[in-house]
């Protein structure tokens, strides 16, 4: 799920938003939206308990990509009438145009050990935590 929002997120950061883009954001919100359902069932099919405060953080982190492309989308409003054209008259609707002002190194900088101490840590923290608990799971069952 980190990757349906966090490849978007980086070509929004590169790239400046045309039809190509928008239509990226679309898809990746989508996948994002069928992974959280498909990940709360796979959670409820197994037979452990989902919690109601675990299903409000769920819903919330799936409210953030439809914000962020309902924002993004309000930005660039011409963008969005172009993809519901098709593109047509625009020779790069359908091509990753890079940023006519691109961001600076110390921004590029500070988002990557913002992204790395509030989203890599604490979910690779999780994966070694769930991997520990698969191990003990599957020695009791041996």
């Amino acid at each position: 799920m980190m990757a349906e929002v966090g490849v978007p997120i980086a070509l929004t950061l590169r790239y400046e938003v045309n039809p190509m883009l928008l239509a990226v954001q679309l898809g990746s919100t989508a996948a994002h939206e069928a992974t959280a359902l498909w990940d709360v069932r796979t959670a409820e099919d197994s037979g452990r308990e989902v919690k109601p405060i675990e299903q409000h953080i769920h819903s919330f982190l799936e409210s953030l990509p439809f914000g962020a492309l309902a924002s993004l989308m309000c930005l660039h409003a011409d963008q969005v009438t172009s993809l519901l054209r098709g593109g047509r008259g625009d020779p790069d609707a359908w091509r990753l145009v890079p940023r006519r002002r691109p961001l600076s190194p110390a921004y590029i900088a500070g988002l990557t050990a913002a992204i790395g101490t509030c989203v890599l840590l604490p979910y690779g923290e999780e994966l070694v935590r769930c991997r520990r608990a698969a191990r003990r799971t599957r020695k009791k069952g041996s």
